[in-house]
């Protein structure tokens, strides 16, 4: 009796234990995100890595085209049928998601600490208290050009402002390239790869930054008027039919071999490497003195959050944990050159333009795009403000005083530091 009572009790341990076994083996992570370029380093490298270590987590990549991703996530939450992971990204639409409750905390996540509170920052209260998404990368804005045309016409790399503005009328003398890829239709490039890319060096990047946000600065000011008058300057070296040329144009101008310089984001290197059949390398923002300081955007832009109606939260905090290591750092930044882990483990990028780019880090100061923290929440949204005012700047339709004065206004109509 007591053995049959022995028995059945090791068959109902083994029971329970199959069927926990079942459980756990049946978890599947859903992975939202906009980055569907890279749906193919998830499928073939990082998720394969992660279930090396973790086989009973099944995890599925699934993206939206980035312009839809927002709106597509934000009813997918709403409806109850968004996955389990959410891609972050960086400062007030993913606080707006951790205000609603759509996005859990991760205080408590191991891994946390790998990050500083600069690295958190995009992805945590305004008081730095808490944070709803572990991050992921940056991505660094600088210039990326044709290393056969500077070759040709005996360019040499420009370092100052007014280097900048030799070597474009050297290429635009000569007549085969145009000097500058970058078109206005899309208006975001103008502020982005434009006004964001150059602007640090004129407002001292974190300095300026802060002080906006402080109302100790405006858009009036010198730094950010000065800041337009470049980017008016480069209309002339943009090329014919640069205020109907789209971001994938732009692109394609450049890879087809039709453009010298290109300014650019981190990000477009993996896409380069597939396209251009000709090397490429990359120049910082330029200086007005080469013996001052230089300064980088360089933007926290990616992180990854839980869904706080996820069935499945504890395998979702197991995936973050592994997000954080050092090992998806190195497979991320290499497998994606131009996207920088933000974990301080050091982390080696073998591909040389991507290693030029995050090593401006060790001779520049960093900082993030000014309209995206605090900046935005109001009505006008500066960001966007920002890419229509620096378009009109290129097309010749907007003087930098007006496009200063304008993203100025905009701000004091609703933002508390700037109406005094």
């Amino acid at each position: 009796m007591r053995r049959t009572r022995f028995l059945l009790a090791a068959a109902s341990v083994a029971a329970s234990t199959l069927a926990f076994a079942s459980a756990v083996s049946a978890q599947t992570l859903t992975i939202e995100s906009w980055r569907n370029d890279d749906a193919d380093v998830w499928n073939n490298q990082i998720i394969p890595a992660f279930n090396k270590k973790y086989p009973n987590i099944k995890v599925q990549f699934k993206a939206d085209p980035p312009t839809e991703y927002n709106a597509a996530l934000n009813a997918r939450l709403a409806g109850g049928t968004a996955g389990d992971l959410i891609t972050c990204r960086p400062f007030d639409a993913s606080l707006d998601l951790f205000k609603k409750g759509q996005l859990i905390a991760v205080n408590d996540v191991k891994g946390i600490e790998n990050f500083s509170d600069v690295a958190k920052s995009a992805w945590s209260t305004d008081d730095g208290k808490t944070t709803f998404c572990m991050p992921m990368a940056s991505v660094i804005h600088g210039f990326i050009y044709n290393k056969a045309i500077f070759d040709e016409l005996k360019l040499v790399p420009p370092k100052t402002v007014a280097e900048f503005h030799a070597v474009l009328d050297k290429i635009k003398a000569d007549g085969k390239y145009t000097p500058i890829a970058m078109g206005t239709a899309d208006q975001w490039e103008a502020a982005t790869m434009g006004f964001q890319n150059i602007g640090v060096n004129y407002w001292k990047g974190e300095e300026g930054r802060k002080a906006l946000i402080e109302g100790k600065q405006k858009f009036t000011d010198p730094a950010y008027v000065q800041t337009f008058a470049e980017l008016a300057s480069w209309a002339p070296y943009m090329g014919d039919g640069f205020k109907s040329q789209k971001y994938p144009d732009t692109q394609n101008l450049f890879t087809l071999g039709r453009a010298a310089i290109y300014p650019a984001g981190s990000w477009d290197i993996p896409i380069f490497r597939k396209q251009a059949d000709f090397e490429f390398d990359a120049f910082a923002p330029p200086v007005s003195d080469a013996s001052g300081k230089c300064y980088i955007s360089d933007h926290t832009d990616i992180a990854l959050g839980i869904n706080a109606k996820s069935k499945n939260v504890e395998a979702a905090k197991t995936f973050l944990s592994w997000i954080a290591s050092s090992e998806f750092a190195d497979i991320y930044a290499n497998a994606l050159p131009g996207f920088f882990p933000l974990t301080k483990e050091k982390v080696t990028v073998k591909d040389p333009v991507a290693a030029k780019f995050v090593g401006w880090r060790g001779t520049c100061e960093s900082s993030i795009r000014n309209s995206y923290q605090i900046l935005s929440r109001g009505t006008p949204n500066l960001e966007n403000e920002l890419w229509n005012v620096s378009a009109q700047v290129l097309n010749g339709t907007m003087k930098p005083e007006e496009a200063a004065k304008k993203a100025e206004d905009g701000l004091a109509g609703w933002y508390e530091p700037h109406k005094k």
